[in-house]
């Protein structure tokens, strides 16, 4: 399927799209989804390094969709999208529960976008910012 043929036009069609997909091993759902605003939560249990506590790079795969959605939507479905630099910084450890990402464009141009993710726990503690570039091809 060509990403002119994908339906990016829901929330619903967004994580049907993840079947087969690390998002979806990792147990990514999208809840809202828009140029303004992508939001997902993500468990803690599964997606855990050796201590028991959510894995960093878990975080950062969490906010790399994110980001990527949300370029995707920007961009349209013609215009390829591919990260080329994403950061991460963790505040806290996650133990259990979910975790919400939710991200926010800081730049949305006509070939590269940015984006500032925020990742937090139950009790909406700030977990791990993060900040993703993508280019729109």
């Amino acid at each position: 399927m060509t990403s002119s043929e994908q339906d990016w036009s829901s929330v619903e069609a967004l994580n049907a799209l993840a079947e087969g997909t690390l998002i979806r091993r990792l147990g990514i759902v999208v809840t809202q989804a828009s140029t303004d605003r992508v939001v997902a939560t993500m468990p803690v249990e599964g997606n855990t390094q050796p201590a028991g506590l959510l894995h960093g790079g878990a975080s950062v795969a969490l906010a790399e969709t994110l980001g990527s959605i949300g370029t995707l939507l920007h961009a349209g479905p013609d215009r390829p999208v591919v990260g080329i630099d994403i950061n991460a910084t963790h505040h806290r450890a996650g133990r259990s529960g979910l975790v919400t990402g939710t991200a926010r464009p800081l730049h949305l141009g006509k070939t590269l976008a940015q984006w500032q993710i925020d990742v937090t726990d139950d009790a909406g503690r700030l977990l791990c910012s993060s900040r993703i570039s993508c280019l729109i091809r």
